[in-house]
């Protein structure tokens, strides 16, 4: 939710400060956290992140991820932190793609310094940090909850009527909302 509100089309300056603060937080601490349950410090630092993904997406809106996660929810019994977890990696490099060097493009640098804590870190260093993270938390692929190839068109056609899907940083066309499903089935 952080990364979304982050770059979405309504982010503001709030907003910004809310979600640097999270991303921050949560980079620094999520595999911590996951690992050592114990990790107070961790926690506390995810519990400051959860804090701050509400406030930011309720003033700043979501984008692509919880636009494929609202109807998949609906349609599937499938738990929404895992579809949105599934689903951010290809979202997250869908959107890179489509920005291209476009002003947004740095707010996708930015991620990378604030999950890594380092200011060399840009968007492929990001969306590393992201698949990788993903991979040691173990989160099941869409294809993995029950979702097949032959449900792509219904979910599609469902995800782009969705409001979150209309803060995406860039409008996606079907062909590249089709892909992203596919590569997180």
């Amino acid at each position: 939710q952080l990364i979304e509100a982050y770059t979405t089309r309504n982010a503001n300056p709030i907003t910004d400060a809310l979600c640097e603060t999270g991303i921050r937080a949560a980079g620094s601490s999520l595999l911590r956290a996951w690992s050592d349950g114990t990790d107070r410090e961790a926690r506390e630092k995810m519990s400051l992140a959860s804090l701050l993904s509400g406030l930011v997406l309720a003033n700043a809106g979501l984008g692509a991820v919880h636009g494929f996660a609202a109807p998949l929810g609906g349609l599937f019994e499938a738990p929404h932190g895992i579809v949105c977890a599934a689903l951010l990696p290809a979202v997250f490099e869908a959107n890179v793609k489509a920005i291209g060097d476009g002003p947004a493009s740095r707010r996708f640098s930015r991620i990378g310094d604030l999950l890594m804590g380092s200011p060399d870190a840009d968007t492929g260093d990001a969306l590393q940090w992201i698949r990788q993270t993903c991979k040691t938390l173990q989160v099941p692929t869409l294809g993995k909850l029950g979702i097949t190839s032959t449900d792509i068109p219904l979910i599609v056609e469902k995800a782009r009527k969705a409001s979150s899907m209309k803060g995406n940083p860039v409008a996606l066309d079907d062909e590249t909302l089709v892909e992203i499903l596919r590569r997180s089935i």
